[in-house]
């Protein structure tokens, strides 16, 4: 006996609508392997609609007071509060998270930065008004950029929404946003819960798959693209919208190295690393994936971080004791095995390595040591629940196999030398750098990367800034 898919819907111009020509696709849950839903597979009459609805809607959007905008972002993270349990529903059905680690480590920081970025609409900021020629006065206005396409990704859908939706939103912009394919459940609660307090066209969601994307990152009328998501999408995109020389802001991927040195407290260490590393099963641009132990304690570190590995537990959604569920798809399953599977001779897997059960898209803890820096699994980005390991001499090597990546989003030291661990924050090639902890991230602090890791940052003031643009106005005194 079957049983029936529930069917999403874009919303457009204030109102859910099916895809114009009546494409849909399955949705699974990874948890399950089962499908669970369909949803819109988008075309260009879908982002036409959109796009028109989001440009209508900007000029008295744009044109409110902040205090007004502010008041809008405010009551959406009300609204997030009271309908939390609906939203954790939908993003566990979404990803197969666990239930309590969803309600506790993703609901809390997704309404404070909402309620960040309220407070910052009142905060537009520019240099002071002044006289830089006798007799002319100027100033600086600082104004919302336009009509937005967001595309966010399916490691965290609701939060990667908050990223995208609230700086734009703040600082006057409209938005247009493609939740991932695999993921638009939340994103589609989301839009029942935003549309009832913003005007309509103000957010639109238009649900489809990579091809969705590319119509709206090539739409004329969006002034700026934003996305979260794999360095090849980054770079479709940069390319995409280089033909209209459309803004554009990337949150690519990330390699994170993890220095540890030999004065480091490794029972801490490891236990700090290992949930960095095996949080959302490595699905994070940020996760502690690729440690770097100084050789007079890396022997002691992979036998302490083995067997962490081996204690923790992933699982279905409503398991407490699980720190992690499955990865996202079958795409992404076959991907982490394969650098499992292609590991060379010279690698020891020491704990993990294969998948789990047969049912959803789990995947097992896993260290592996043994690795040279030019190897294929120490260069690429896993995005699975994987912690590499290397052991290093000195500082100096540390440094050059941290940087030795093409990704340079986030990193992280370990150590009791405060001289040495502000050298190290000096010298790492990464957005962020977190000394004796790893992964925190606060809405007043900026998150982005350098090199393949893209541009622009979310969060903070800094991220608001991204969706606003400068205007130089000046006003002769002799009229």
């Amino acid at each position: 006996m079957s049983t029936e898919l529930r069917r999403l819907r874009n919303y457009i111009d204030g109102e859910f609508r099916d895809a114009a020509d009546g494409r849909t696709t399955e949705v699974v849950n990874p948890a399950t392997g089962e499908a669970y839903a369909t949803a819109p597979l988008s075309g260009q009459a879908d982002v036409d609609a959109a796009m028109a609805a989001a440009a209508a809607a900007f000029p008295a959007w744009r044109d409110l007071v902040p205090a007004e905008r502010q008041k809008a972002l405010l009551r959406i993270a009300d609204a997030f509060e009271e309908r939390a349990e609906e939203l954790i529903a939908a993003e566990v059905e979404n990803t197969g998270k666990p239930i309590g680690l969803t309600r506790s480590e993703e609901i809390p920081p997704m309404v404070d930065q909402i309620r960040f970025f309220a407070g910052a609409a009142r905060m537009l900021e520019g240099r002071g008004a002044g006289e830089y020629m006798e007799g002319l006065t100027s100033f600086v206005r600082r104004e919302p950029i336009g009509v937005c396409a967001q595309v966010a990704p399916w490691n965290y859908p609701m939060m990667m929404a908050v990223w995208k939706f609230a700086p734009a939103l703040a600082a006057g912009n409209t938005v247009v946003l493609k939740p991932s394919d695999t993921t638009p459940a939340s994103t589609a609660l989301m839009a029942d819960i935003i549309g009832s307090i913003v005007p309509k066209g103000v957010f639109n969601v238009v649900c489809g798959d990579r091809d969705t994307g590319r119509l709206m990152v090539e739409h004329p009328t969006p002034a700026m693209a934003s996305i979260t998501g794999s360095v090849r999408a980054g770079m479709s995109v940069a390319e995409s919208a280089s033909k209209d020389l459309k803004r554009v802001h990337l949150e690519l991927g990330g390699k994170a190295p993890v220095v540890v040195f030999e004065d480091t407290d490794i029972p801490k260490a490891v236990e700090g690393i290992s949930e960095a590393g095996y949080f959302n099963a490595g699905q994070d641009c940020t996760a502690a994936t690729r440690v770097l132990v100084h050789e007079s304690v890396h022997d002691e570190f992979v036998s302490a971080l083995a067997k962490a590995a081996s204690e923790i537990k992933t699982g279905q959604p409503d398991d407490e004791d699980v720190l992690y569920g499955p990865l996202n798809n079958p795409n992404q399953l076959k991907q982490v095995s394969g650098f499992i599977e292609r590991l060379p001779a010279h690698a020891k897997v020491e704990a993990g390595g294969h998948r789990v059960g047969d049912k959803g898209y789990f995947y097992a803890p896993t260290v592996v040591s043994g690795l040279k820096q030019d190897d294929e699994i120490i260069q690429q980005e896993v995005f699975g629940p994987v912690i590499t390991v290397q052991a290093f001499r000195d500082e100096d090597q540390a440094v050059e196999w941290a940087n030795g990546v093409e990704y340079a989003l986030a990193s992280s030291v370990w150590t009791k030398d405060h001289g040495r661990a502000m050298r190290m924050s000096k010298r790492l090639d990464f957005g962020c750098v977190w000394i004796n902890t790893h992964i925190p991230l606060v809405a007043e602090m900026p998150h982005g990367g350098f090199k393949k890791s893209g541009y622009g940052k979310d969060l903070s003031g800094y991220g608001f800034d991204d969706y606003t643009r400068i205007k130089h106005v000046m006003t002769s005194l002799d009229m």
